[in-house]
C-alpha cells in the first residue's frame, strides 16, 4: 500500500501543481496588465507593480486551490485509467474503499494546505497590499468607500448609565493607523453629547497595568464638540449669550475604548480576505453592539467550510479512475468532469448570497453546496463500482 499510496499521491500533486501553476500564471499575467497602467504615478515603478501582483496573487492562489486539485485529480486518475493502471491495481487488490481512504487522505493535505493560506497568509498579504495602495495614492492613504466604515461599543459612564459611542473611520493608512475619523458619544436617553473629529488616529492597546481589554486611540487635529443642552434656545437665551454648543480644538488627544486593535483593523478589511478567527472575534462585537453581523457570520461559516471544497473535488475526480477509456469518449467526459466542479464553485458561491438575501442560516448555506456535490460524486462512484 505504501508503494500505491506513493503512485496516487505524486501523480494527482504533480498535476495539482501545473493546473495551480498554470492558473496562477494567468491570474498573475492579468493583474499585472492592471497595474502597469498606473506605472509612473506617484513613483509607482515597474517592482512596485510586480510586488503588488504577487500580494494579490495569494489570495488567487486561495481561491484556485480547490478547482486545480480537481482538475489535477481528474487528469491524473483518467490517465491510470485509459494505460490500465488503475486496473492493475484493483486486480492487485485495491479495494474501493481503500481507494477512498487514499484519496480522502490527499484532500486532507490540500485541506490544511488551504486552510494555511486563507487564514494566515491571505491576511498578511491584504494588509501589506493596503499598505501598499496607500504608499501610492494622491493622499497616502486608502478611502474606504463613500461612507467608510462603521464601529460601535457600549460603555458605563459613573453616574451617567450607559453611553453608545459610534465610530466612523474613513480611510486607512497603515497597519493601526486611519484617517478621517470621527467619534459620537449618545447619552443613555440617546441624545448626541460629544463629538470628536480628528484627521488622524493610531490605535494601540490599552498600556495601563492590568488591562487586558481595550484600546487607547491616539487622536491628532481633534475639534472637540460638546452638545451642553438639547433645550430649544430662546431669543431671551440667545440674547445673554447662552451656550450650546462648546467646541475646542486640540493637536493632540487620548481616547479610551473597548474597541480592540483587533476588531478595528478587521472592520477595514474586505471579509473575504480576514481570518476565520478574525472573523468570528468581530462577528461577536457585532452580536454584542446590535449590529448586522449577517455577511460576516456568512463568511465565517464560508471560510470555515472552503478548505473541505478540496475533499468534494477530490470525491468528484475519483469516479473518473472506474471509467472504461476504450468506450470512447474520455475527453468529453473529463471536459464534463470540470464542467461539474466548475458549477460546484458557481454554486458555493451562489448559494452564500441567496443566504443573506433569504435569510438563511449561514451554516447550512455554506454546508449545503458541499453536501449535495459530495452525496453527488459518491453516487456516481457507487454506480460505477456496482456496475463494473
Amino acid at each position: 500500500m505504501k508503494t500505491v499510496r506513493r503512485l496516487i499521491f505524486r501523480a494527482v500533486a504533480w498535476r495539482t501543481m501545473l493546473v495551480a501553476l498554470a492558473f496562477s500564471g494567468l491570474a498573475f499575467f492579468i493583474d499585472f496588465v492592471e497595474a502597469s497602467e498606473d506605472i509612473g504615478q506617484n513613483g509607482y515603478t515597474l517592482l512596485d507593480a510586480v510586488i503588488t501582483c504577487l500580494l494579490m496573487l495569494v489570495r488567487h492562489v486561495h481561491d484556485l486551490m480547490p478547482i486545480a486539485v480537481l482538475i489535477g485529480g481528474i487528469m491524473a486518475l483518467a490517465r491510470m485509467a485509459q494505460t490500465s493502471e488503475f486496473t492493475i491495481l484493483r486486480t492487485g487488490g485495491l479495494s474501493p474503499a481503500r481507494a477512498l481512504r487514499l484519496l480522502a487522505m490527499l484532500g486532507l493535505m490540500a485541506a490544511l494546505l488551504v486552510a494555511a493560506i486563507g487564514n494566515w497568509l491571505v491576511p498578511m498579504a491584504e494588509q501589506q497590499l493596503t499598505r501598499q495602495r496607500a504608499a501610492f495614492s494622491t493622499d497616502q492613504q486608502v478611502t474606504l468607500g463613500r461612507a467608510g466604515t462603521w464601529l460601535r461599543e457600549k460603555r458605563e459612564v459613573p453616574g451617567q448609565g450607559t453611553h453608545t459611542f459610534t465610530v466612523n473611520v474613513g480611510s486607512a493608512i497603515s497597519e493601526g493607523e486611519f484617517g478621517q475619523v470621527r467619534i459620537f458619544e449618545f447619552d443613555a436617553n440617546g441624545q448626541l453629547k460629544r463629538r470628536l473629529s480628528a484627521n488622524s488616529a493610531r490605535v494601540i492597546p490599552n498600556p495601563a497595568p492590568g488591562v487586558d481589554d481595550g484600546s487607547v486611540w491616539q487622536l491628532t487635529d481633534v475639534v472637540d464638540t460638546r452638545w451642553l443642552s438639547h433645550e430649544r434656545l430662546t431669543q431671551e437665551a440667545a440674547l445673554a449669550g447662552t451656550k450650546v454648543i462648546d467646541e475646542r480644538k486640540q493637536d493632540h488627544m487620548e481616547w479610551a475604548s473597548s474597541l480592540t486593535p483587533v476588531v478595528v483593523t478587521a472592520s477595514v478589511l474586505p471579509p473575504e480576505s480576514m481570518s476565520v478567527l478574525a472573523l468570528w472575534r468581530y462577528t461577536r462585537h457585532l452580536d454584542l453592539n446590535a449590529q448586522a453581523a449577517q455577511r460576516y457570520e456568512m463568511q465565517f461559516w464560508k471560510k470555515l467550510v472552503y478548505p473541505f471544497v478540496c475533499f468534494v473535488m477530490i470525491a468528484l475526480a475519483l469516479p473518473f479512475a472506474y471509467l472504461h477509456a476504450r468506450s470512447g469518449g474520455m475527453s468529453l467526459k473529463i471536459f464534463g468532469g470540470i464542467m461539474l466542479g466548475i458549477s460546484f464553485i458557481l454554486v458555493n458561491h451562489i448559494a452564500s448570497h441567496l443566504g443573506q438575501l433569504q435569510n438563511w442560516q449561514p451554516w447550512l448555506a455554506a454546508m449545503a453546496p458541499s453536501l449535495l456535490y459530495t452525496l453527488l460524486s459518491m453516487s456516481v462512484f457507487a454506480w460505477l463500482v456496482r456496475r463494473q
